[in-house]
């Protein structure tokens, strides 16, 4: 017993760190817990990692950029952030009480994908346990790797090193949610008031996009089983596909062209985004998660417009309950990135994020709605 306890791997996620004004002052809190891997990397010595990192933890003004620890790598990290990091899905998910939808005027495709989702609702705990849940805190890793941007229609592998992170996720019924996420020294928070979603780069003072109400992806990578449940209610049934030797139902929601219309601006128009879950015949459970994107974005008439499509797809695995709601705890995302146009040549990217999570709490003690406040810009709207 004893030995077991000793070999027990320790918390591979660092949450504080010393005070870098009075050596004798209490340690300081980190906003994001940094994985073990990410620190490791950032110098050849303890004192020298901690160095840096009080760069990042003090570089929240505007001359933070002129460090050169993050200045060069800013522009390729943002793209992965909002990439791979924090995508959002178009669809509202609307969070009921209990989760059903009469069947009999539906057709044979949606009324099977009604009765998998029910099944879906007892394999992660049930209906009396999803609705106990108001309030959640998730403290999870990331890992990412990426390839270059590659000219031409050939297959393109990613690289072998990646960029280790960490993130926070805030969420509260209804709508509400915070993301705190951070990759190699660059940072990006998101969230949802229930009026409105914004994302927000660490180095910019106004918030990078906003747009209605939509959920974090993130989500519905195994982490929130409700809003799951309540995202393929409407969905229809498409056929069946063995994923990692399971045999799966998949589910297929296609986004109305109203609600993309809503969600495009006057520089760019979103053409679609479908989504696709892949439910085990066995466990009833979630091991994968599709979605598609085709976004069309204006420039000027003598080169028309530039077209960039995202595939994305996520292995979900790890199942583990935690207070009665079966939660994924780890899995891989792939994401596939096009961009072509009248004018310009065919270029291919394929970006990797592997995740785990920590630590999941539910009901969190005294969440108000006031801490998911959008940045200054969008008060009161």
């Amino acid at each position: 017993m004893h030995s077991q306890q000793k070999n027990k791997p320790k918390n591979v996620m660092r949450k504080m760190c010393p005070n870098f004004d009075k050596e004798d002052a209490l340690e300081t809190v980190l906003e994001v817990p940094v994985p073990e891997e990410m620190f490791a990397s950032l110098g050849n010595n303890v004192a020298l990692r901690w160095q840096n990192m009080a760069t990042w933890m003090k570089a929240q003004t505007s001359d933070k950029w002129s460090s050169p620890i993050i200045a060069g790598r800013y522009n390729e990290m943002s793209f992965l952030l909002y990439i791979v990091g924090s995508p959002l899905i178009p669809l509202q998910v609307q969070v009921d009480r209990s989760i059903h939808r009469a069947v009999k005027h539906s057709s044979i495709e949606a009324s099977t994908a009604k009765y998998i989702v029910q099944q879906y609702i007892a394999a992660t705990g049930g209906q009396p346990a999803l609705n106990a849940v108001n309030s959640m805190c998730v403290i999870g890793q990331v890992k990412i790797s990426t390839s270059e941007f590659h000219q031409g229609d050939d297959s393109v592998k990613v690289k072998n090193s990646g960029e280790s992170g960490g993130f926070v996720l805030w969420q509260k019924n209804p709508n509400l949610w915070c993301l705190e996420l951070l990759i190699s020294g660059c940072k990006v928070i998101s969230g949802s008031n229930g009026k409105i979603s914004w994302r927000q780069s660490s180095n910019q003072r106004r918030p990078i996009s906003k747009g209605t109400p939509r959920p974090l992806r993130r989500f519905l990578q195994g982490l929130d089983p409700r809003a799951t449940a309540n995202l393929f209610i409407d969905a229809v049934c498409i056929g069946e596909k063995i994923i990692n030797d399971e045999d799966c139902f998949i589910l297929k929601l296609d986004t109305s062209q109203s609600t993309l219309e809503a969600q495009s601006g006057p520089k760019y128009e979103i053409i679609h985004h479908t989504v696709w879950g892949y439910f085990s015949q066995r466990s009833g459970l979630l091991v994968k998660f599709e979605d598609s994107r085709l976004l069309s974005v204006k420039t000027s008439k003598e080169d028309g417009d530039v077209f960039w499509e995202t595939s994305t797809e996520s292995v979900i695995e790890d199942y583990k309950y935690v207070d009665g709601v079966n939660i994924a705890h780890s899995g891989k995302t792939f994401f596939t990135v096009f961009r072509y146009g009248e004018q310009s040549a065919n270029h291919k990217r394929e970006l990797e994020e592997s995740w785990k999570i920590e630590e999941v709490d539910f009901n969190v003690w005294g969440l108000k709605s006031e801490f998911f406040m959008p940045p200054s810009e969008f008060k009161g709207k």
